[in-house]
């Protein structure tokens, strides 16, 4: 990696030649193997600087970036402006655009807006850019809300290479498939947004919204669902821009780069035991071992996994540790919208190639576990009803997506202002075909509401 600011130097091709400067002063985006995306200043002004790596389709790549930054401007879609484009002096192709300042993605602006309304009025906006590009015939083969910029006035496209453009309006079914990208940002449950957003796109390209098409979207989202959790599981064990996979000794990691921002994950790694001595123990068993405790800042919650015998390590060395498994199903349930405690590290201790133990490192979640929220005479009929008939609704959803948690106690059910949230997931299964899915989602179930009704007799006496 590049050490901060640095100059880079660009023979540049086109509008003119010449050797021109750029002053580059951080990361904006890495894809390794492809691209190096900077935040850096030419003469003065804001500019990006995407830096293609070298190889076969180096040049069919910048190819493509000037000519769907050329097809842009020419159909009136805001865009960053190309300044200059060449050769570094190591062989790579460049290309330098205007930075838009003051401006975040839309990725940003959404997750930082406040209520559920105004993140809808923002997929509204953009669902109107994106049926502009359709009408126009631009086809966006990477659609995600990070691919586009926002000031106070306009919406920005990025990324033009991965574009087409189809010298044709884009057709209907494809349309749908890209707007179930965009309906993928809301939660599953929120028929009425969903509802909301097809209409306001559909009455943008002036088309009827029908029944069909109300069928096709949802078969699109749990597509794209499905696509996105298979990417996301793949990213969250290796180094990327969130995530950082390091080995230390006879301990490998993956962090969240937000956990240890600041902080070495060095420390934390070759500490971890003392740590959660030290830390409030919630449970001490001969399996697991749980401890509450503050690192960097964060309230956080360490579960380690013990050492059960050779055999239970060859196991889950073949398998997967439980720790990996854990922090594998919270990332799918992020995908699902599904409220969990959100992982920030898993760590495994390797003894002669066999996982000896594992760790995994969550945010502590202020709330109740469903039994003691029951129980708390505090709460009222209602609050319970409600929390029940939140928890059902949670876990109809995961057996939509034919996930089963498959370890429904009482005490991994967080009761929290914001609802029902899941923990341990080391169990959590997920089933490939739909009717296994459907005949252990209602045995779960049928087991949680008899559990709920043994509470409810024990609260009655």
């Amino acid at each position: 990696m590049a050490e901060f600011p640095f100059e880079l130097l660009i023979d540049r091709v086109s509008p003119d030649k010449g050797c021109e400067s750029v002053l580059c002063n951080c990361y904006l985006r890495v894809i390794p193997g492809r691209r190096e995306v900077y935040d850096g200043v030419w003469n003065g002004s804001s500019v990006v600087v995407k830096v293609f790596s070298r190889g076969l389709g180096a040049a069919g790549r910048l190819r493509k970036e000037l000519e769907g930054l050329r097809r842009l401007e020419a159909n009136g879609i805001s865009a960053p402006r190309l300044l200059f484009h060449g050769k570094t002096p190591d062989g790579r192709f460049a290309a330098v655009t205007e930075k838009i300042v003051d401006s975040s993605t839309f990725i940003d602006v959404f997750l930082k807006t406040g209520t559920r309304a105004e993140q809808v009025d923002l997929l509204m906006r953009l669902s109107h850019e994106l049926a502009e590009q359709h009408i126009k015939g631009l086809l966006q083969k990477d659609l995600h809300l990070g691919n586009f910029l926002m000031d106070a006035k306009k919406i920005y496209t990025l990324d033009p290479g991965t574009m087409r453009f189809l010298g044709r309006a884009v057709g209907r079914r494809t349309s749908i498939s890209q707007l179930a990208l965009l309906a993928r940002s809301l939660p599953p449950d929120d028929s009425e947004s969903l509802s909301r957003l097809a209409r306001e796109y559909f009455a943008a390209r002036r088309w009827s919204f029908e029944k069909a098409d109300q069928a096709e979207l949802g078969k699109q989202i749990r597509l794209h669902t499905k696509r996105t959790m298979t990417r996301q599981l793949r990213k969250c064990v290796r180094t990327s821009k969130r995530k950082l996979r390091i080995k230390i000794g006879s301990r490998r990691a993956v962090f969240d780069r937000a956990f240890c921002r600041d902080a070495q994950p060095r420390d934390f790694l070759e500490q971890i035991d003392d740590l959660m001595d030290k830390g409030q123990v919630l449970k001490a068993g001969n399996t697991c071992h749980v401890s509450r405790l503050t690192w960097n800042g964060r309230d956080i919650v360490v579960k380690r996994y013990n050492h059960q015998g050779f055999f239970h390590s060859l196991r889950h060395t073949i398998k997967g540790s439980r720790a990996r498994h854990s922090w594998l199903n919270a990332h799918r349930l992020g995908v699902l919208h599904t409220a969990t405690a959100k992982p920030v590290a898993y760590i495994e201790e390797l003894k002669d190639l066999l996982v000896w133990k594992s760790y995994l490192v969550a945010e502590h979640v202020e709330g109740q576990p469903l039994s003691s929220f029951l129980q708390n005479a505090d709460v009222t009929g209602e609050q319970r009803s409600a929390a029940i008939r939140r928890t059902l609704d949670l876990l109809a959803r995961l057996h939509d997506n034919r996930v089963t948690h498959s370890d429904l106690k009482h005490s991994n059910i967080i009761i929290t202002d914001h609802g029902p949230v899941l923990i341990d997931l080391d169990a959590m299964q997920t089933h490939k075909l739909a009717w296994m899915a459907r005949r252990q989602g209602r045995k779960y179930v049928q087991r949680f509401k008899k559990s709920l009704e043994d509470a409810s007799s024990r609260r009655s006496l």
